[in-house]
């Protein structure tokens, strides 16, 4: 990492922010070799090359006919010489006038140059009425269509998903190299709070950012190492921190991470490495602290819950994702129509729960929920994703297109 820290007093715009994660941050894994049906999920550290063609051969498209194609009305008689299932050949070649019985997946034999539907065909004894109109070509997949020999199909960087991991096996990949898992410390620090399931009073407050965070990271394919709850004390915290920094590629913890605020964190991490407290003009979200312990990169998030949950998903997954080696680390986003009126002032860009329905012309609608505090968590449960309403923007209207960020493509 260079530099990532300098700043200034003026707000720190969301797009700037992530440019500096992807500037500042790079790779910090290693790489191994795992089997295929472990690679989801996983970043891939090397190119993966089409060996041959995919597929082989001209091959079926659908189960049917296969003939050679000539210009003609209605149907055509056709003489059947054979049969050619899927994983073997027709030896041998077909002639005018002449039929195979072809199934999907199937090599197109020799004088074959189209496929009729079985659907639109008739069986006549021991022949077949084909349709005449079809082109030339019709229903056949044509050698490397798929892939070609010696093609890059697959690149480093990618994140493995499940069409990725198929696409591996059908150029007979068993194996592949990928960047091992990031390692993330995760803790909680503050004496008003208390870990669920255990007793606690009335002031005090169950930890929910520490578990919403966890589950973020394991939707990412990481390693977190959860050390709960520590003491409220400077000492408790520097050896945690100190601790971690040895172990760890990523540290990340929530609360106490706003200008001025008195917090053992901030401390420590400033005493074995550096802070930097940044102030996003994002709501929800606006503090967030990025630093170093040792060499170690931290991650300090806001404290209210839907802050925290919001900010990791727009600032902590671009972060995770560069320091696992992806190269990608967009944030996920689609075009939907908005069912509600909302405004606000220019100069920070704020982020609407929101769910989705169809609308009565079959587009997404967006409906907002109702409450814009950063301490309803219920709000993230209902929603399917957030409205992005950009800075410079004061008004959305019924109708109005407005950019969505589905919690599907985001909490992956």
């Amino acid at each position: 990492m260079d530099d990532c820290s300098a700043h200034g007093p003026i707000p720190l715009s969301l797009d700037e922010a992530v440019a500096r994660i992807a500037q500042g941050y790079g790779a910090v894994t290693g790489t191994e070799e795992v089997p295929l049906r472990q690679a989801l999920g996983r970043v891939l550290a090397e190119e993966v090359v089409a060996p041959v063609n995919v597929p082989p051969a001209d091959v079926s498209a659908m189960d049917g006919w296969a003939f050679a194609a000539e210009a003609g009305e209605s149907f055509r008689r056709l003489e059947v010489v054979g049969r050619v299932p899927a994983g073997s050949k027709f030896d041998g070649a077909v002639v005018a006038g002449q039929a195979v019985r072809i199934f999907t997946g199937a090599p197109v034999p020799a004088g074959v140059d189209t496929i009729a539907m079985q659907e639109d065909c008739r069986s006549d004894g021991d022949a077949v009425l084909v349709p005449a109109s079809l082109k030339r070509g019709a229903n056949v997949r044509l050698a490397g269509e798929d892939m070609v020999a010696g093609a890059v199909v697959l690149h480093p960087g990618q994140r493995m998903r499940a069409q990725e991991v198929g696409l591996a096996a059908a150029v007979g990949r068993s194996s592949l190299t990928v960047r091992k898992r990031l390692s993330v410390v995760l803790f909680s620090t503050g004496d008003e709070l208390r870990e669920p399931g255990m007793p606690k009073p009335d002031h005090a407050i169950y930890d929910a950012n520490r578990y919403t965070l966890a589950a973020q990271l394991d939707a990412l394919g990481v390693e977190v190492r959860d050390l709960g709850i520590l003491p409220d004390r400077p000492d408790a915290t520097r050896a945690a921190l100190a601790e971690a920094a040895g172990t760890a590629d990523l540290i990340v913890t929530s609360g106490g991470v706003s200008v001025g605020e008195e917090d053992h964190v901030k401390a420590a991490v400033n005493a074995l490495g550096s802070i930097d407290l940044w102030t996003l003009a994002i709501k929800p979200g606006k503090p967030l602290a990025l630093g170093r312990v040792g060499d170690t990169p931290f991650l300090g998030l806001p404290g209210n819950p839907v802050s925290a949950m919001v900010t990791f998903l727009l600032v902590g997954r671009p972060l995770v994702l560069r320091l696992s080696g992806a190269s990608s680390i967009a944030t996920p986003r689609s075009l939907v129509v908005a069912d509600f009126t909302f405004t606000k002032k220019p100069g920070r860009r704020e982020f609407l729960r929101a769910r989705l329905e169809r609308g009565e012309d079959g587009r997404p609608v967006a409906i907002k929920f109702p409450s814009n505090s950063s301490g309803v968590l219920t709000s993230m449960v209902e929603a399917d994703g957030l409205v992005d309403m950009p800075a410079e923007a004061t008004v959305v209207n019924p109708g109005d297109l407005v950019d969505f960020l589905p919690f599907t493509g985001l909490f992956a």
